[in-house]
């Protein structure tokens, strides 16, 4: 029950992060067409009803060249922070890293003293926490010590291969913001350019190039508070997991904590 509540919580939180932003700016854009058209009604009725602002496909495709390979980038970038959260959510999950079946298979060969089939367990099913026990397993006759050592090893590499993974939502994390300050350059060079041929009173011009550089800004963030707040969600996850994996692991080894290995001694015996 607490995972389910945990795994609503952090679903709501993450629609939350989601369609806040773009609510915001819909309330926004809704305050700002109102205001405008009163303010055209007034100064000039007919104008206003000449000159209709258009949507948001038109603010895309009426960006110019530049405005629309960012608008195509940005929603690039969305599509891929979707994927790989998608990919790392489903990768970074406790019965996907530390399998259940595993555990109890390892915990009761251990419990026989049969670490050969401890590790065909480990063999038989592929895991993070196969890797990080059959690491420990290896290194079972060289004392406590070596075995504690290779699974903190074990541990640190699984932990990198995982936040490998994760690099690229935080990749397009960052990527969402650098886009929208690039759209707002955009959008002023425009805006410079358009007080340069038509002057201060092309209006029209001068409150398109600001609205794209503003948009473009809008879309820059919308991607990137969400994934941003995806991504520190799974990192979180993922190093709580190893952790974990790494307590279990020891605690399975614990019984040879006291084991005295003598393999010089084996081997002049049989000498």
């Amino acid at each position: 029950m607490s995972k389910a509540r945990k795994s609503l919580m952090a679903f709501m939180i993450l629609v939350g992060t989601c369609v806040a932003p773009m609510a915001a700016l819909q309330s926004m854009g809704q305050e700002l067409t109102s205001t405008d058209s009163g303010e055209a009604v007034s100064a000039n009725t007919a104008q206003s009803s000449g000159k209709k602002g258009g949507g948001f496909v038109d603010i895309v495709f009426g960006s110019g060249v530049v405005g629309m390979l960012l608008w195509f980038a940005l929603f690039g970038d969305g599509a891929l922070a979707i994927y790989f959260s998608v990919d790392c959510f489903i990768l970074i999950k406790p019965e996907k890293l530390m399998p259940a079946r595993l555990i109890d298979q390892v915990q009761k060969a251990m419990s026989e003293g049969d670490i050969v089939a401890a590790m065909e367990a480990c063999q038989n099913t592929p895991s993070v926490m196969s890797n990080i026990l059959t690491a420990a397993f290896q290194h079972v006759e060289e004392g406590f010590d070596v075995i504690q050592e290779a699974v903190n090893a074990a541990s640190d590499l699984e932990q990198e291969k995982l936040m490998q993974r994760l690099t690229w939502v935080s990749v397009c994390s960052n990527l969402g913001p650098s886009l929208g300050l690039l759209g707002t350059v955009q959008g002023m060079i425009l805006t410079f350019q358009a007080l340069a041929q038509g002057g201060a009173g092309d209006a029209a011009a001068l409150a398109s190039s600001i609205g794209q550089a503003l948009w473009t800004t809008a879309g820059g963030l919308i991607v990137s508070i969400p994934t941003i707040t995806v991504f520190y969600s799974l990192r979180n996850n993922a190093n709580r997991l190893i952790l974990r994996m790494t307590a279990v692991t020891m605690e399975f080894l614990n019984g040879l904590r006291n084991v005295e290995v003598a393999p010089e001694e084996g081997a002049a015996e049989m000498a």
